[in-house]
C-alpha cells in the first residue's frame, strides 16, 4: 500500500533543523527507512544530528561522506547514518552489508539516496531539504504505511 501523504514545513534556522530531527527520533519505531534528500549544504546531516541528539547520543556527529555508514546504538536502538554522496554504481550498497541492515530492527537514515536509485527498497519516510532565503524549506512524504504515523505527527507538531 502506497500513500501521497505529506506537507511542507518551513524552518527558520539550523537549530530549527536540529528540533525536527529530535522530533523525529521520537515519534520513530524501527524498523524504518528514512531518505534525506537536498542539495550540498542544505542540512541532512543536520537534520540526522537533531535526530541522533533526540535519541540521547551526546558525540559528535559528523556526516558519512568518507566511511559512508555510521552506526549507532544508543539506549538499546540501532541507527545507522549513511551517506552515498560517493558510490558511484547501486551495486556497491551490496559490499557495504546494507541488505544486512535493512534486516535489522534499526533506523536508517539515508542522504543522497538517489545513489541508490534501483537498488535501494522504497522509503518508508522522505525528507526533502532545500535552501530558502531565511532558512529551509522541509517537504515531508510518507510512500509506505511505517511512515504514515511519523509524518502525520510531524506535520502537526510543525504547521
Amino acid at each position: 500500500m502506497t500513500t501521497t501523504a505529506g506537507c511542507r514545513i518551513e524552518l527558520p534556522d539550523e537549530s530549527s533543523q536540529e528540533m525536527l530531527g529530535a522530533r523525529l527520533a521520537d515519534v520513530c519505531v524501527a524498523p524504518m527507512l528514512i531518505f534525506l534528500e537536498g542539495d550540498l549544504g542544505a542540512g541532512k546531516t543536520t537534520l540526522a544530528r537533531g535526530f541522533l541528539r533526540g535519541l540521547g547520543h551526546r558525540g559528535a556527529v559528523k556526516s558519512p561522506t568518507y566511511t559512508l555508514i555510521e552506526p549507532y546504538e544508543i539506549d538499546g536502538r540501532k541507527v545507522y547514518h549513511l551517506d552515498l554522496y560517493r558510490v558511484a554504481d547501486p551495486a556497491e550498497l551490496d559490499y557495504l552489508g546494507l541488505r544486512e541492515m535493512l534486516a535489522e530492527e534499526a533506523v536508517i537514515l539515508i542522504e543522497w539516496p538517489e545513489r541508490g536509485a534501483g537498488w535501494l527498497p522504497p522509503a518508508d519516510l522522505r525528507i526533502v531539504i532545500r535552501h530558502r532565503a531565511a532558512g529551509r524549506e522541509i517537504v515531508l512524504a510518507a510512500p509506505g504505511p511505517r511512515g504514515e504515523r511519523p509524518l502525520s505527527i510531524l506535520c502537526r507538531h510543525f504547521q
